[in-house]
């Protein structure tokens, strides 16, 4: 088994491509079915199940989508980048320049730094270790994970807890929603006259509501496609809930917005844009689009009296602070490469696992037909220390039988090795 980790990220792929590769919450299950299914195509065994013994897992967030595979295709890295274009309908060539591909102890470090915040966009950003989560129990689901992904995303989850709790690379940082905050200030000088909208009601969008609540704008809307959920997200800070079908005649309302919804498709066009602009008779509207793919059409950044930003726009903005949080950077990456080590001499052990099953029960077969050897031997009235004597030599001629005829059909360096650790294999403690 080969362990693989192949992506893009904010720092190989623009937001144009990432949007492309992105992955549904209702694509995760079929995807990772689809990819195990792939890896068994490309596996040189035959006469196995096309999913049998391959694993898949896949992370898909606003910046990265990642695939995590332990499979036994003959080029797992390539097999991996291939199933990411094939899926997404997408020429390889211009997927794999922006790829980063990360076999054995590469895909392990590179799974423990990201769930440890020191890949993401924002140093220590917490919410990618419940994203993690989140993609690592949608792959279970799935039929994903096996003995080796269970494996190394415990770990994973455990290096995070321990790099978080022993270092301050969370200190400081600067979040996504507040960094929408800080722009949005650099356009009104008090959030505090300024109604504010909500588009969607997860997770991102939650943060964002309580980094702009606590400037106590004018109003504070949540419009989502289900209400029931809007409005129990707009209760906790005293806003109102819309439906997504009522956008289009009350979106003129509003001074700053920010959206984040997995539609798939954008849900403010140019045209609905250009009406809102039209009826605010040209006061500025701030926007954040935090969607992967995105909410707004890009086109809307090019208007007059609109400011757009996407999610990279707010990179250089949550940059801040990082200088000071270099020295706990390199204590998580000294925790992180220790426990990759660890990782690894746990997976070079399952190599061994199945000689270890094979000669348990070489040697279960050995015992039973010298046991009933034995059991022949009393029924007939042999003496029963006669029975005992034939029983212990049987077994151990038996037991011995494969590695002299090895010894005796070997010559040169090859004897050598084996005379030098047939010893070591048979020592016997007194």
């Amino acid at each position: 088994m080969q362990l693989t980790a192949v992506g893009l990220n904010h720092t190989t792929a623009p937001l144009s491509l990432r949007e492309k590769v992105a992955f549904s919450p209702e694509q995760i299950g079929q995807a990772v079915v689809a990819a195990r299914t792939w890896f068994g195509q490309r596996t040189a065994e035959t006469g196995t199940s096309p999913v049998q013994g391959n694993e898949a897992a896949i992370l898909s967030t606003c910046n990265r989508t990642e695939l995590y595979a332990a499979c036994a295709a003959a080029n797992p890295v390539d097999a991996t980048a291939h199933f990411l274009a094939d899926f997404h309908q997408l020429p390889y060539s211009e997927l794999r320049p922006h790829l980063y591909t990360l076999p054995q102890d590469n895909a392990v470090r590179h799974a423990f730094r990201v769930a440890s915040g020191l890949d993401s966009m924002v140093l220590g950003e917490p919410q990618i270790l419940g994203q993690m989560k989140d993609a690592v129990r949608q792959a279970e689901a799935a039929g994903g994970l096996g003995t080796y992904l269970h494996q190394m995303f415990q770990r994973t989850f455990s290096v995070a807890k321990e790099v978080r709790s022993t270092t301050e690379i969370g200190a400081h940082s600067v979040s996504m929603a507040a960094a929408a905050v800080r722009l949005s200030q650099r356009i009104f000088d008090k959030i505090a006259d300024q109604h504010v909208l909500f588009i969607g009601a997860g997770e991102m969008i939650e943060l964002c509501a309580t980094h702009f609540a606590a400037q106590n704008p004018k109003s504070l809307t949540i419009a989502n496609r289900t209400l029931e959920r809007g409005e129990a997200l707009a209760h906790r800070f005293n806003g109102k809930a819309i439906r997504l079908a009522d956008l289009p005649s009350q979106l003129a309302q509003f001074d700053i917005i920010v959206s984040c919804t997995a539609s798939s498709l954008p849900i403010i066009g140019l045209g609905l844009v250009e009406r809102v602009v039209k009826a605010r008779r040209h006061r500025p509207v701030f926007m954040v689009d935090l969607a992967v793919p995105r909410d707004i059409e890009p086109e809307v950044a090019k208007l007059d009296d609109v400011f757009l930003y996407t999610v990279d726009d707010l990179g250089s903005v949550v940059q801040t602070g990082i200088e000071s949080r270099q020295a706990a950077v390199a204590q998580a990456e000294a925790i992180i490469e220790t426990r990759v080590q660890s990782f690894m001499h746990w997976v070079d052990g399952r190599i061994v696992v199945p000689v270890i099953q094979d000669l348990h029960e070489s040697s279960e077969q050995l015992r039973l037909m010298e046991l009933e050897r034995a059991r022949k031997m009393l029924a007939r009235g042999d003496d029963i220390d006669s029975v005992l004597e034939a029983l212990s030599k049987g077994i151990t001629a038996k037991f011995l039988h494969g590695p002299q005829q090895a010894l005796h059909q070997a010559s040169g360096d090859e004897r050598a090795r084996l005379a030098h650790l047939l010893p070591q294999l048979f020592r016997t403690k007194r």
